[in-house]
């Protein structure tokens, strides 16, 4: 006779698991990015809020002479500023998390519940930062792109003639191409196919192509819009009159640059609430600190046969 399915000779996987602990990860959140241009950035503390950049009038004004071997009259100069230097105010990502005390009390065996829900809050507001960066409307690259810094792909895709012309635009010192993951992908394509890969380099750990020595960094903050997007090129630092990002130092509450973790109480309904801040901007020193490419076609593909 066969045996029955049902009966078993030793303890099963099921009842075994009642007496066993499960091994658990924290939260995971798919959004989260290694976020390389805040890295990539020198930042500037601000300490009252306010960054003035000030700027020459007119440098073709200063005149000097290279005096030959007689007695000629020296030049008499002097170098004029701006009236009306631009001021950056630091903008601010804020939101209030809210922790039920009950969840927090009960449920924060091995993990605790509030340092996971502040720790993701964190991860989504610096997401954020990132994102306006690059994209806001006052302070964020893409609008502080000088006229002149701007160029058009020749054919559309990304090719290594695109980026030689940005490198021609920034060409003192440029410290990073900045692209969206898909467009360095199409410039990897474009490259080998013309029979020159880019080369690699290690930065923070992790591998990046690169142009004539410059690293192409990856963001997905700059938008693919109908399968074309932009390529950055900067020059950073404030002794390069480059690019700088700015922060509010000294927070109350302060967990990291610029970002503060604020306890705001209990209310009647035993809800814990937390104000997470950021405060950050950026500021174009001088306008060959920045170029771009634009209308970057990053969907095509080439037959290697």
């Amino acid at each position: 006779m066969a045996s029955d399915p049902t009966t078993y000779s030793a303890l099963g996987d099921v009842a075994a698991r009642q007496l066993a602990n499960a091994t658990k990860t924290v939260p995971q959140l798919s959004s989260i990015t290694p976020r390389w241009l805040v890295h990539c950035l020198q930042w500037v503390p601000v300490e009252a809020g306010i960054y003035r950049r000030n700027r020459v009038k007119d440098a073709t004004s200063v005149a000097v002479d290279c005096s030959g071997r007689d007695e000629r009259s020296l030049p008499e100069t002097f170098v004029d500023y701006e009236e009306n230097p631009r001021e950056y105010m630091l903008s601010s990502v804020n939101t209030v998390l809210e922790v039920h005390t009950r969840v927090s009390d009960l449920y924060s065996s091995p993990y605790s519940q509030t340092g996971e829900q502040l720790r993701l809050t964190i991860e989504t507001i610096k997401e954020r930062q990132e994102s306006e960066l690059v994209n806001n409307a006052e302070y964020g690259l893409l609008h502080n792109v000088a006229p002149s810094q701007r160029i058009d792909t020749r054919s559309g895709p990304p090719a290594p003639d695109d980026l030689d012309e940005l490198i021609a635009l920034v060409w003192k010192e440029p410290a990073f191409f900045l692209a969206h993951p898909r467009a360095i992908a199409a410039f990897g394509r474009e490259a080998t196919y013309r029979g020159v890969p880019p080369p690699t380099v290690t930065l923070f750990g992790s591998p990046f192509l690169t142009w004539r020595g410059i690293p192409l960094i990856p963001t997905d903050k700059l938008q693919i819009v109908d399968g074309k997007t932009d390529i950055l090129l900067l020059r950073t630092g404030e002794a390069k009159q480059g690019v700088v990002g700015l922060y509010q130092p000294n927070l109350p509450g302060e967990q990291s640059m610029g970002l503060s973790v604020r306890f705001m109480g209990i209310n009647q309904k035993a809800i814990a609430a937390y104000l997470v801040s950021l405060y950050c901007s950026l500021a174009v020193l001088t306008e060959d600190a920045l170029g771009v490419l634009t209308d970057v076609e990053v969907d095509k593909y080439h037959d290697y046969t």
